[in-house]
């Protein structure tokens, strides 16, 4: 059984940065994608950026040049740095893990992934 635990949400204010991590544990082999997907209140999930195992990455249009996302295989954590933030990136953000598929257009789709961790709060204010 693989959990998933992220730390490093908080509150922020428009234009500020955070960091966010993902911790994976009960699983030894890193040959996996690692996701992050977020969701408003009243809105849909939604997805933000995907790691392969190699390194290839994936961003939603919304956050590209503003969010980066990383891995530490040795530490089998996904981190996502996320710069100039707007108050329109207020949400619970989720990490998740594939253990099945590469890193490409099919990793927006949240059905793809098999674990996924309990969430924490980013807020930015205006």
């Amino acid at each position: 059984q693989v959990q998933l635990v992220e730390s490093g949400g908080g509150l922020v204010q428009a234009g500020g940065s955070l960091r966010l991590s993902c911790a994976a544990s009960g699983r030894t082999s890193t040959s996996y994608a690692m996701g992050w997907f977020r969701q408003a209140p009243g809105k849909e999930r939604e997805f933000v950026a995907a790691i392969g195992w190699s390194d290839s990455t994936y961003y939603a249009d919304s956050v590209k040049g503003r969010f980066t996302i990383s891995r530490d295989n040795a530490k089998n954590t996904v981190l996502l740095q996320m710069n100039s933030l707007k108050p329109e990136d207020t949400a619970v953000y989720y990490c998740a893990l594939d253990l099945w598929h590469a890193v490409g257009a099919r990793s927006a789709n949240a059905a793809m992934y098999d674990y996924w961790g309990q969430g924490t709060q980013v807020t930015v204010s205006s």
